[in-house]
């Protein structure tokens, strides 16, 4: 973050939520332009849908693809879909070519079909052509915005125009210039240092330098690898001709590994690429794909405590369930610990949200507390041919659950306010709150149903 940024004062919420209701644009850009990207990305994430819609509407294109092109994948491409096709066109023609892609990716593709057919031709066929290719390899990777020149130009042409264009050629900044041939080949590599040391009449094909490059289909693994060895910028993508497609800036690609690091970490908490701005059924739907399956194994663990259940008083038919109500619902709890931390990561989320949060978190946790709850019941009843052992776990776990996501969603902002890694004291203390209560919670409810259950 700049220096500039980082002294922009902090517009509070209902500032920016009042003027969006005014469709006063003048005031908005003015929030907007006062704010750093992360603040105001973050209280778009707290609008709703259509409010947040009409805030980048509102603001002029270069501003909302600005916004755009700093919101993580999912949120960027929410900001899109719900615009006005013309509307989005026109922000779409400000973004780079590799985030126009990547959104046109994470859209319906009939809304993604209508944006474009509203675009300048030439960009939407570019845009078609980036979306085919798989997003972790070079042509997914690739920008379509190349700093090129022509072999048979001088330096001083080059110079130049460099100079006359600087608003231009500073898209470019990061890329050394590549320069082709007559039929659009790449041909070779110069530095800008070997520009201004070399004679205005010189041309660039005698002072150009071989130059290493990739196919669209070459891996993000092996851009690593080339990345690694050579102190390159960026490497540029040709097809099977050598004709220039993009490039792959070093920027991208460590982005990209990052982007793959935090989506595999999200994925072993089996919640993906989620955020809060979601659909609440979507979000409870993604979580309970797993939440549900996850039982079955818990009841095989649960079996073989159950194999000694006949010497034991029926009590234990109780304790059997004990591990599976505080696992199922440490599930839970971790997941929202995992929504939780990567939106702080992203600057979605700050401790003074707390409360919007928690009613985020409450609205998933009522769902699938509920449906988990059901589900563990019926086995419970099923198992032991008792409707109140069904109730008694069933209703254990669902309350159990709703502490967990509460928790687990707010734990982590309130350990970052009192300046506390959320990401060490998280984990244990959500592993402990949800023990104790689900053990209190399941005892509690045994006891005050004892007679139906010894019945």
């Amino acid at each position: 973050m700049s220096d500039v940024q980082a002294e922009k004062e902090v517009v509070p919420e209902e500032a920016l939520h009042d003027a969006v209701e005014a469709a006063d644009g003048q005031q908005v850009a003015d929030i907007v332009e006062s704010n750093t990207s992360q603040e105001v990305l973050r209280q778009a994430s707290l609008m709703k849908a259509a409010e947040r819609d009409q805030l980048i509407a509102i603001l002029a294109p270069e501003a909302a693809a600005e916004l755009i092109e700093e919101a993580p994948a999912g949120l960027a491409a929410n900001m899109i879909e719900g615009l006005d096709s013309d509307v989005a066109a026109k922000i779409m023609e400000e973004l780079p070519s590799d985030t126009q892609a990547d959104i046109v990716n994470d859209i319906k593709k009939r809304n993604a079909e209508s944006i474009l057919s509203a675009m300048d031709a030439d960009t939407a066929e570019d845009v078609r052509k980036l979306s085919q290719y798989a997003p972790d390899t070079a042509g997914g990777l690739m920008e379509r915005e190349t700093f090129t020149f022509l072999s048979d130009e001088t330096v001083g042409a080059v110079l130049k125009r460099m100079i006359a264009d600087d608003e231009e050629y500073e898209r470019y900044r990061g890329q050394h210039p590549y320069i082709l041939d007559q039929s659009g080949r790449l041909v070779g590599v110069v530095s800008l240092r070997g520009l201004l040391r070399n004679k205005r009449a010189v041309l660039l094909a005698d002072i150009m330098k071989p130059v290493i490059s990739v196919t669209p289909d070459t891996s993000q693994d092996e851009l690593v690898t080339l990345f690694d060895e050579n102190p390159f910028l960026g490497v540029p993508v040709v097809d099977g001709e050598g004709s220039l497609l993009g490039i792959v800036s070093r920027t991208e690609l460590a982005e990209a590994v990052l982007e793959r690091a935090e989506h595999q970490s999200l994925s072993r908490q089996k919640i993906g690429d989620e955020l809060r701005s979601m659909p609440t059924l979507l979000r409870s739907r993604r979580r309970l794909a797993w939440l549900s399956s996850n039982i079955v194994l818990n009841i095989i663990a649960a079996s073989v405590i159950s194999a000694y259940e006949e010497t034991l008083a029926a009590v234990i038919a109780i304790a059997v369930f004990l591990p599976m109500v505080s696992d199922m619902s440490g599930c839970s709890g971790n997941q929202a610990v995992g929504v939780s931390m990567r939106e702080l990561a992203l600057g979605l989320t700050r401790p003074v949200d707390l409360f919007h949060v928690l009613r985020k978190e409450l609205s998933v946790g009522i769902i699938n507390g509920i449906v988990l709850g059901i589900l563990i019941g019926i086995v419970a009843w099923l198992w032991k041919d008792n409707a109140y052992l069904g109730l008694v776990i069933g209703l254990a776990l669902s309350v159990n659950t709703l502490i967990a996501v509460s928790i687990g969603g707010t734990v982590p902002l309130m350990l970052k306010n009192f300046g506390i890694d959320p990401a060490v004291a998280s984990g244990p203390l959500l592993t402990t709150v949800t023990d104790m209560a689900g053990f209190f919670l399941v005892l509690s409810l045994a006891s005050l149903f004892m007679p139906q259950l010894l019945a």
